[in-house]
Order: structure tokens, then sequence, then C-alpha cells
């Protein structure tokens, strides 16, 4: 074979193998893992997911189950029902930096707030539209001020309240102009205490200012 075409061959081998390389460097799949322990129900339908500062993974899934980052079960918690410590459809789940687990009850019209290892501390809210009132809790995102951002679906608006459940204000209303939401899903607080609203009826994202 000519040694022209030989060396034409292998530069485009290597040109290929680079841009392969290159084009999974943002998105290298590490794991997965989808069941706890032999026999438990596993993550059947999982629907929000957080990690701690120490790098454990709490998803909520009918319940709160803790995992390591490799996906080991560390410890589940909860189960159907209205009582403290039980669950109607949890929706979202965010840790504070002091390791708290907020849980936001959907079922329930309610937030939880849990240690790490399971125990349960306090609970608040009802369903309705006053302040400390929920339609639909959605998302829930802890900020580092220690408040807790709370997504009030139904009632298009957010919530924010003290690490104890304290109301602190309140923003948003039905509509598309700015501020405002229709049927709003999530919720998210970057390092600065800015606020990310994921305003799902009328495809956008808005970026609020830390509430006071």
């Amino acid at each position: 074979m000519n040694p022209q075409i030989v060396l034409s061959t292998l530069i485009v081998i290597l040109v290929l193998a680079c841009s392969t390389t290159v084009s999974w460097a943002e998105g290298v799949f590490l794991s997965q893992w989808r069941s706890g322990v032999a026999g438990d129900r596993g993550l059947h339908y999982p629907n929000d997911v957080a990690v701690a500062s120490d790098g454990s993974v709490y998803i909520a899934n009918h319940r709160i189950l803790k995992y390591t980052s490799d996906g080991a079960l560390i410890i589940k918690w909860g189960a159907e029902g209205s009582t403290e410590g039980q669950f109607d459809y949890p929706y979202g789940v965010s840790v504070a930096l002091d390791g708290s687990v907020y849980v936001a009850d959907w079922g329930n019209d309610r937030f939880q707030k849990i240690t790490s290892e399971g125990v349960f501390l306090s609970k608040w809210g009802t369903e309705g539209s006053a302040n400390g009132e929920f339609d639909f809790l959605n998302g829930v995102a802890a900020a580092p001020d220690g408040g807790l951002y709370v997504m009030d679906t139904n009632n298009n608006r957010i919530q924010k309240f003290k690490s104890e459940g304290q109301f602190v204000s309140k923003w948003g209303s039905a509509g598309e102009g700015d501020g405002e939401f229709f049927s709003p899903m999530g919720v998210a607080v970057g390092p600065d205490g800015s606020v990310y609203v994921a305003d799902s009826g009328n495809d956008r994202i808005q970026k609020f200012a830390p509430a006071r």
C-alpha cells in the first residue's frame, strides 16, 4: 500500500479519536443506581434529588433515601401518611448548609424539616393561598442565608421562610410579565443568593435578587 495513503488514514483515525474524546469531555457517564437493598422497592419514579455539602445524595421517592455519591444506600425514612415523618407524594427535597433536609410534602400541603439521619424536627403549611399556605407544593431550595424558598405552583408564586418555618416574604402572580408565573415548577438558589425560577408555562427561566 502507498505509504502516503497509510499516513493519511492514520491521521484521520487520530483526528476522529480526538474529536470523540473532546465531545464527551463535558458529559462522561460515571455510574447509576436503581435500588437500595434486597427486597426494597428501590427507585420507583424518583421525583427530585439534592446533594449535600458532604457529597451525600438525597432522593424524594415516596419517601426519602440517602445514598453515598457512589450509590450505596445509607438510610431511608418515611412512609405514606400524614403524621410527622410521613409523606404523601414528596415532590421536592433540599439540603441546607447545616445538613438539615427540607421535604416538599405535596399531598399534605406542607413542608417537613428533618435531620440528615431522618429524625423529624418540624413541619408547617396547609392548603390555601394565604401566607404560609400552599396549593401544589413543588420545588424547594435552601439559601446560603439559612432561608428557604418554596415553589407554590398553583398559586403562581414563591414564598420564603426562615429555617424554622416563619414566613418572610412572597412574590409572583399569574401572568406573562416580569415577575409573573404560569405553573412554575422549580426553584434554585445560587451561591450569591440569586433565585432562579423555572417558569414552565411561560417557557422561560426568571432570575431574582435575594428576598429580604
